[in-house]
C-alpha cells in the first residue's frame, strides 16, 4: 500500500514524540530505539524508514523538544515587564508540577547531562537546538535592554532553575523537595523580579493551567 507523504511525516512526528518523552523519563542512554517504537505503537523494522541510526533520532527529539517551548516562551514574553515575564518563569519551572513529570518537562535538565557522553550528531544537534532555545528565552525575557548583558542574565537565571529542578528531584523527601522549591522560587524572585526603583514587582499571574509550562523551558 502507498502511503501519501502526509502519512510519512506524521509518523516520523509520533516517533520523535515518543523518544522525546522516553529521553526525558529514563535518559538517553537507557532508552533503545525498541522502547521509543513501542511507545509510538510501530515496530523496530520501520525505525530505518526515518532516520539512520539512534544519534540522528536523539538530535532530531531534541531539536523536537525544544521547539515545543516556543507556544510557552510566547505567553512568557507577552507579560507587560521583565519582573512579570521573570516571575511568570521562575514559578511555572520551579513547581511541583513540573518536579513530578519528567516525560513533559524540560529537555534541558531531563537530558542535558547526558550528552557530555555522546559524540558525533547526537551532541551537535543538542548543542544547536540548546543555542537556539537560549536566543528565543532572551529574546522572551528581555530582562536588561542590553543584548549581550541580557543574554547573560537570562543564561545566569536558567542556571539556577536547572540547578534548583535537579535538587528538588534528587530529594527522595517530598516534603523537604517542596520547601526547597518554594525557597528557591522566593529568592529567584528577589533577584530577578524587581523594577528599575528596587520595589518587588507584583506580576500578573494569568490563568494558564499549570501543565502547559512544563515543556522544555
Amino acid at each position: 500500500m502507498r502511503y501519501p507523504p502526509a502519512h510519512k511525516q506524521m509518523t516520523r512526528r509520533r516517533i520523535l514524540d515518543a523518544a522525546s518523552q522516553a529521553f526525558r523519563e529514563h535518559g538517553v542512554a537507557e532508552t533503545g530505539v525498541d522502547e521509543v517504537m513501542r511507545r509510538a505503537g510501530l515496530t523496530h523494522g520501520g525505525f530505518y524508514a526515518h532516520f539512520q541510526d539512534k544519534s540522528e533520532l536523539i538530535a532530531e527529539a531534541c531539536a523536537a523538544a525544544f521547539a515545543d517551548a516556543v507556544p510557552n516562551l510566547a505567553r512568557i514574553a507577552a507579560a507587560p515587564t521583565p519582573g512579570a515575564r521573570a516571575r511568570l518563569l521562575i514559578d511555572s519551572y520551579l513547581g511541583t508540577r513540573h518536579r513530578d513529570n519528567r516525560g513533559s518537562g524540560c529537555v534541558v535538565v531531563s537530558v542535558g547531562a547526558d550528552m557530555i557522553r555522546l559524540p558525533g550528531a547526537a551532541r551537535a544537534g543538542y548543542s544547536r537546538g540548546f543555542g537556539l532555545h537560549l536566543d528565543r528565552l532572551a529574546a522572551a525575557l528581555r530582562l536588561e535592554p542590553d543584548p549581550r548583558v541580557n543574554r547573560e542574565r537570562v543564561t545566569q537565571l536558567m542556571s539556577s532553575l536547572v540547578g534548583g529542578l535537579l535538587f528538588a528531584r534528587a530529594t527522595e523527601d517530598r516534603a523537604a523537595s517542596d520547601a526547597m522549591l518554594q525557597a528557591l522560587r522566593r529568592q529567584l524572585r528577589e533577584h530577578y523580579c524587581r523594577a528599575a526603583s528596587g520595589g518587588p514587582v507584583a506580576a500578573p499571574r494569568p490563568p494558564v493551567p499549570a501543565s502547559d509550562f512544563m515543556r522544555a523551558f
